[in-house]
Formats: structure tokens, sequence, C-alpha cells
């Protein structure tokens, strides 16, 4: 197995048990609602003192929110479905680099899966119970309450979660994605105090005046040596004197 596998499961699992539970709880309500407020006029739900927040009423809604594109069965079983097939494929593929998408995206599928099974199973009628009092509202369900919470959780990641800094917009993309605010920190690390106090090293005077010197091969061959100098002649060479005359200029 490889690594990381057994954590992978254990998030999908999670995701799945959430979307499970939440949908069985939708489907409970619904059924307590069909036993307990058809036919039957609104009660007091949410109520501080004199001042009533929410009635439970029982309605059947045949179209989407507020009762738009009614009568359009098919088009609010198939587009439910994409939404779901969205959502779980958008986690699979990015909700390691996302975490909050795991927050949001099963709150959207949950509830459009319980409004689901109920236009499939009772006749395209989605059962409605909830009946604002502050003003005038549609009629709503826990699987709505789930697909708003979770698009507004959404909106909330992408304008906050997600604002790159300004640091991180300037570096390549593929340091920029998924974490681009850990390379924005690096990008922008400050130097050691110690390294801004160091004087820059200078250069020495005679180091940058003297020229180079460049080496020429010897390649040349070593010039002959001068000839000798001439040695005296032999005495042999020189003319003979008289042996007298030598000794007169000895005397002298």
């Amino acid at each position: 197995m490889r690594k990381g596998a057994g954590k992978d499961l254990l998030t999908t699992i999670i995701v799945i048990a959430a979307i499970a539970a939440l949908t069985g709880i939708d489907q409970l309500i619904k059924v307590w609602a069909i036993a307990n407020l058809q036919g039957q006029p609104p009660r007091p739900f949410l109520q501080i003192g004199s001042f009533d927040w929410m009635h439970l009423r029982y309605l059947e809604n045949r179209g989407a929110a507020f009762s738009m594109l009614s009568g359009n069965r098919g088009f609010l079983i198939v587009f439910p479905i994409i939404m779901i097939s969205v959502c779980l494929y958008a986690l699979h593929r990015l909700g390691k680099q996302h975490r909050w998408l795991y927050a949001a995206l099963p709150l959207i599928a949950a509830g459009g899966l319980g409004n689901l099974i109920d236009r499939i199973f009772r006749g395209g009628a989605v059962v409605d119970y909830f009946d604002f009092q502050l003003f005038n509202f549609a009629v709503f369900n826990f699987a709505d309450v789930c697909v708003t919470v979770g698009v507004a959780l959404m909106l909330i990641g992408i304008l906050f979660f997600e604002k790159e800094l300004p640091e991180a917009k300037k570096l390549p993309k593929a340091e920029r994605v998924p974490y681009a605010r850990l390379a924005a920190a690096e990008a922008t690390a400050e130097v050691l105090p110690e390294a801004a106090l160091l004087p820059d090293a200078g250069v020495l005077p005679e180091a940058e005046a003297a020229p180079l010197r460049e080496t020429v091969p010897d390649t040349e061959p070593a010039e002959e040596a001068e000839p000798a100098a001439e040695t005296a002649p032999a005495a042999s060479a020189l003319p003979q004197l008289p042996a007298g005359q030598e000794r007169q200029d000895a005397d002298a």
C-alpha cells in the first residue's frame, strides 16, 4: 500500500458517512413532517416571548428553490445528480490542497441528495416545513439549509482562504500552487541581522591597479650562447727578443 493510502481511505469514509448522516437526518425530519404536519395548521417553532421567528408548516414543492422550474421533473432530477457528482469529484481532486472543501462540499452533496430522494420516490414533490416569519420567505427544509450553508462556506473559502499574497503572485506558477503562502514566506525571508551589519570586503589598491601579466608559452628555441672571448695569443707567437736586450730592459 502506498504511503498515505490509509489516510485517504479514512477521509473518504468520513466524507461518505457525513453525507449519509445528513441525508438520513433530512429524511427522518420529512417522515415526521408528513406524519405530524400534513393537513394541520401551522404551529409555532421558534418563539421568544410574543415574537415568532419561525413556524412549522407542511408544504409540497414541485419546483426548485422558491418554487422555480415547477413541472420540470426531469431536469430537477438530472441536475442534482450532476451537482453531487461534481462535488465528489472536486473533493477527490482538490480536497488535499483545499481542506475547507471537506466542510462545504459534503453539505451541498447531502442537501442535493436529500431533495433528489423526494423527487424520485415522492412523485416529484419535495417536502418543506420551515416557514420563516421575520419576513416573507419561501418555505424550506433541512436539505435546503445544508445546501445554503455549504455554498456560504465555499464563498468564504474562495474569498479568504484562497486569496494569494501579492508576493506569491510574482512567483512562478510552479511555486504558487498549491502552497502559495509558503512560497511567499520563503521569498520574503529577512536577512540575518549579523550578516546585514558586516561591511563589504574592499579590494587592495595594488591588486586593483596591477595589470594582469599574460604568460607566453616558452616555445622559442633558446638563444645561442655568445662566443667566448678571444684568448690571448700564445706566447710562442710573440716575437723573440735577444737575451741581452731582455736583460737591459729588466735593468732599466
